[in-house]
């Protein structure tokens, strides 16, 4: 009887140390982080992009977590308008010649 006791407070734990980590707020500040970086390096086209690719990745793998769901939904937007901001300057540079 020992050993089922020993196995259900072993799953009991891991259980309430997987709770915990969901419900860490870290992912989402560090998607928001990577959102406003991305925003601010934009006019440099590819890191827009690839500061923006990781600001959406990132956002996608937080959403999934109502502690911090809006953070990620606006570190999409943030990836989001970085990307389309890189555009706008890669064609600008392309059309100055």
């Amino acid at each position: 009887m020992s050993t089922d006791k020993n196995v259900a407070d072993r799953l009991l734990d891991e259980a309430r140390s997987k709770a915990a980590r969901s419900d860490s707020p870290t992912i989402g500040k560090i998607a928001l982080i990577i959102g406003v970086v991305a925003v601010l390096v934009s006019p440099i086209s590819i890191l827009g992009w690839v500061f923006g690719a990781a600001a959406i990745g990132v956002g996608v793998a937080a959403v999934r977590r109502p502690l911090v769901a809006r953070q990620a939904q606006i570190a999409m937007a943030l990836g989001t308008a970085a990307i389309l901001i890189g555009v706008f300057f890669f064609t600008l540079n392309i059309a100055r010649g």
